[in-house]
């Protein structure tokens, strides 16, 4: 079996949720969101490799979490950079084993074990794997003044994890940090990769505004349902 990690990305801000507490400290079902991320990658496989990455100045904070919640699935600290890309780029770099790298953001904490299991799946198969999902919303396009509409089917919305096989990753994120780089997926492109997108969950959404602390509260209430077809 290929050596798995999971390098979760975690450098949010309150500024969104109206909150002094950065988002992924807010409690969700009575305890941290990032906890409930970092279990989510344990129960799917006690042997997956976990790799934190957070701010400098939030170390403390989750430090002291850990001790206050009794949290103590075993996982690697890595201090941040500026940006994301800095911040994926630092995580790598502990990063050892040839294998499997799961890329996810530390406010999903609504991961499903179905899809994470297919992902790294996926990645074994074709190199990588990223989480999609249909759009559901009528689009436009939008250029100054000017908007249109487009065709929704051929737009999908892209969601994480984004798993790579670790020596692929690891050699694009070698390159400079481009204003295109959007996600690890669009980074393993600009160095050639073909992306392999794997049809994700709308239940895995991230915790960006108020609302979506509401919305996750309640679909964790709720058994979990299939991934989008």
């Amino acid at each position: 079996m290929m050596h798995e990690y999971a390098l979760i990305v975690a450098g949010g801000s309150g500024s969104r949720m109206r909150s002094e507490v950065p988002k992924q400290f807010l409690l969700l079902q009575g305890k941290p969101v990032l906890m409930h991320t970092l279990e989510t990658f344990h129960t799917y496989s006690p042997s997956v490799e976990i790799i934190l990455v957070l701010p400098e100045n939030q170390l403390d904070t989750w430090s002291k979490l850990c001790q206050e919640y009794n949290f103590t699935i075993p996982h690697h600290i890595q201090r941040g950079g500026n940006t994301r890309f800095q911040s994926v780029k630092n995580g790598l770099a502990l990063v050892i084993n040839e294998g499997l790298v799961a890329i996810h953001d530390g406010v999903r904490p609504l991961l499903g074990q179905e899809l994470l299991k297919k992902c790294f799946q996926e990645a074994a198969l074709f190199g990588n794997s990223v989480a999609a999902v249909p759009a559901k919303d009528s689009l436009r396009w939008v250029e100054g003044y000017d908007n249109k509409s487009v065709e929704r089917k051929y737009y999908w919305q892209i969601q994480t994890p984004q798993t790579f096989r670790c020596s692929v990753i690891k050699e694009a994120y070698k390159t400079e940090e481009r204003e295109t780089f959007t996600d690890d997926a669009s980074v393993a492109e600009a160095a050639g990769a073909h992306i392999h997108l794997t049809t994700g969950d709308y239940r895995n959404i991230k915790i960006t505004t108020p609302e979506d602390l509401v919305i996750a509260d309640a679909l964790l209430s709720k058994p979990e349902t299939k991934t989008a077809t």
